[in-house]
């Protein structure tokens, strides 16, 4: 199940302000490390399956480059277990 370009859109919003990535005790939203859209895309294409399941595999396949994209690691490993529940309400709506 693939979602019309502006529920995309607002995905991408919604993903931007309330999921961050946790380095340490530093938080860095997605939207300010420019990962909110990769996401967003990953998460669509897995609807059908899910919100539990579009979520985990969705952070599964996005890589974040680190030092300047020498080492890539999976969103999943840099994201805390209580951003993995906001992610998946965030899509549950999605599902229907």
């Amino acid at each position: 199940m693939t979602i019309d370009p502006a529920d995309l859109k607002e995905l991408q919003l919604s993903l931007a302000d309330r999921i961050y990535l946790q380095i340490a005790s530093w938080h860095l939203y997605l939207g300010d490390a420019g990962l909110a859209e990769n996401l967003a895309i990953e998460c669509s294409v897995r609807l059908n399956e899910g919100a539990n399941v579009a979520a985990r595999q969705a952070l599964e396949s996005v890589q974040v480059p680190l030092g300047g994209g020498s080492t890539r690691l999976p969103l999943a490993r840099l994201i805390p277990a209580s951003q993995l529940r906001d992610l998946e309400e965030i899509l549950e709506p999605y599902c229907r």
